[in-house]
């Protein structure tokens, strides 16, 4: 019972959804978070989920541009600054896997979402750290080698880092994220064309079927209702 009840509260306490758009002017970024309430009865283990209506597009045909993490992976980070930097990996690798397939961005750009360069200022808006550990030494070893030793361990991601320097001063990181290979992992088949081929097919005939289902007044309902899961 205290597993599933720790399960629950991570789900809806520490999932949430970014998605960073490119639009005519500028960049649009959402921040959803999908589950705003949870009820479980610990008689019979019955959970009560409502999902936000902003993610129920998500849910019912997986769009490009987002980020999702394994609830599996995030449980085994410790250290804030852990679930932060793995949230923010998973976004720019979710988006290299997501355009080697279906492409519409340019190799360099592909490749950039590979290897994510920040700026250490927003590095530090982003892991709440503007006023800590001021001296670039004590932030990389309390923030940023933790964290990479963290991820590395217990996540399906080997991520390692270079510094870039602007004058004398470190202005910049720049991420490397390579993903471990498991049985079920079909990364090696982003150089298969016959494979992206194929699968471009598959998403058109799911764009087709997510069109069809958001048209549905069905659809409308249940993004509003409470869905039941028993355990």
């Amino acid at each position: 019972h205290t597993q599933f009840k720790e399960a629950i509260e991570i789900m809806q306490k520490q999932a949430y959804f970014k998605i960073k758009s490119n639009k005519k002017l500028g960049i649009e970024y959402e921040s959803i978070v999908p589950i705003p309430y949870v009820k479980w009865n610990d008689y019979n283990d019955e959970v009560t989920i409502q999902f936000s209506e902003h993610i129920m597009p998500y849910l019912i045909n997986l769009k490009s541009e987002f980020t999702q993490y394994k609830i599996s992976e995030l449980q085994k980070l410790n250290s804030k600054y852990s679930i932060i930097l793995y949230r923010w990996l998973s976004m720019n690798y979710n988006q290299y896997e997501h355009y080697s397939v279906k492409g519409g961005r340019r190799a360099e750009q592909v490749e950039s979402y590979r290897n994510p360069s920040i700026s250490v200022k927003e590095l530090r808006e982003i892991t709440d750290t503007v006023n800590e550990y001021k001296e670039i030494y004590d932030f990389e070893k309390r923030v940023l080698k933790n964290a990479i030793e963290e991820i590395n361990e217990h996540t399906s991601f080997n991520v390692s880092y270079r510094k870039n320097k602007k004058g004398r001063s470190i202005d910049s990181i720049v991420f490397h994220i390579e993903k471990k290979r498991t049985a079920e992992d079909n990364s090696y088949k982003l150089e298969d064309q016959a494979y992206i081929e194929g699968k471009k097919a598959k998403e058109e005939t799911e764009k087709d079927l997510y069109t069809e289902s958001m048209q549905s007044p069905y659809t409308k309902l249940l993004s509003r209702k409470y869905v039941t899961f028993p355990k």
